[in-house]
């Protein structure tokens, strides 16, 4: 639509958009085969950062990308659940590098795919840092347009090592419509500000309940997209609440596999094809002039 009237506006009469699947990389690639890290950040737990993350993975998948998922919530990691992973150990090829699992046309990486089932990682931060420095450089991602990072909530150890480990192609809030939420999300945005990273856009989760073609915004309206604004920088879309969603994480099927015509899974897939042209418009201005 954006693009129908911004060609309008210079005199053409007939338009037809025509959407690739070629994903621009930057001039240097941030780990040897990947094009872009995304990391997903949520000031607070409980925002569904892990769900939002899962989605858009595969969303990005459907548009014909090649995608890996990086579960780096070493405490808490929830994407196995997601994916339906539980019980699968990771494997180690002939380099000694560990391979991803593969769902759904994912590459992923979890914690839980490496220690037992409930048990608790009572690390400190060099730990952590040592692990996710496996994670990105001693795995078989092979060629990747995306890896999505699934952060843990807040600022701590593991923010500070992945930014410090590899170079991100931006990072993307979840947050729900509540000032209180917003208040959490605006810490993730401060984190990234002080490790130099840029915001590539807000998902506000969870944003209303419909019911009968009526939305009753449960959490408030607009938190989201008031904070866009305030930083200045995209408003990449709005998932609803509905039971599909918490089913297909808890199954192991997430909605936009498990009920792709839903409005849910089409509010995923939407927001993932936003947060596709940012990264192709951020390394579009990071190419170098002729």
């Amino acid at each position: 639509g954006d693009v129908r009237s911004a060609i309008h506006k210079i005199g053409a009469a007939e338009i037809e958009v025509h959407f690739g699947a070629q994903v621009r990389a930057p001039q240097n690639l941030p780990l040897p085969g990947i094009k872009h890290i995304v990391a997903i950040a949520s000031g607070k737990g409980g925002v569904g950062k892990s769900t939002v993350a899962a989605n858009l993975a595969i969303a990005l998948t459907l548009e014909g990308a090649h995608v890996g998922l990086l579960d780096a919530d070493i405490y808490g990691p929830s994407q196995a659940q997601m994916f339906g992973s539980q019980g699968s150990k990771l494997m180690v090829d002939d380099q000694k590098r560990m391979v991803p699992l593969e769902r759904y046309g994912i590459k992923l990486i979890s914690m839980a795919n490496i220690v037992p089932p409930g048990q608790a990682m009572v690390w400190r931060g060099p730990i952590l840092h040592g692990t996710i420095k496996q994670f990105l450089q001693e795995v078989a991602w092979g060629d990747l347009d995306y890896l999505i990072i699934d952060l843990p909530p807040g600022t701590g150890d593991v923010q500070l090592s992945l930014s410090q480990l590899t170079r991100l192609s931006g990072g993307l809030i979840v947050t729900t419509p509540q000032d209180v939420a917003r208040i959490d999300a605006e810490r993730a945005v401060d984190m990234f500000k002080r490790v130099q990273v840029n915001i590539l856009g807000v998902i506000e989760n969870m944003s209303y309940f419909e019911q009968n073609g009526h939305k009753t915004y449960i959490f408030g309206q607009g938190g989201g997209r008031k904070m866009a604004e305030q930083y200045k920088t995209a408003f990449l879309g709005e998932i609803p609440i509905a039971l599909s969603v918490r089913e297909g994480g808890d199954s192991g099927v997430p909605v936009v596999v498990g009920a792709p015509q839903s409005p849910e899974a089409e509010a995923f897939r939407q927001a993932a094809r936003n947060l596709a042209g940012q990264l192709s418009m951020h390394s579009y201005l990071l190419l170098p002039m002729a």
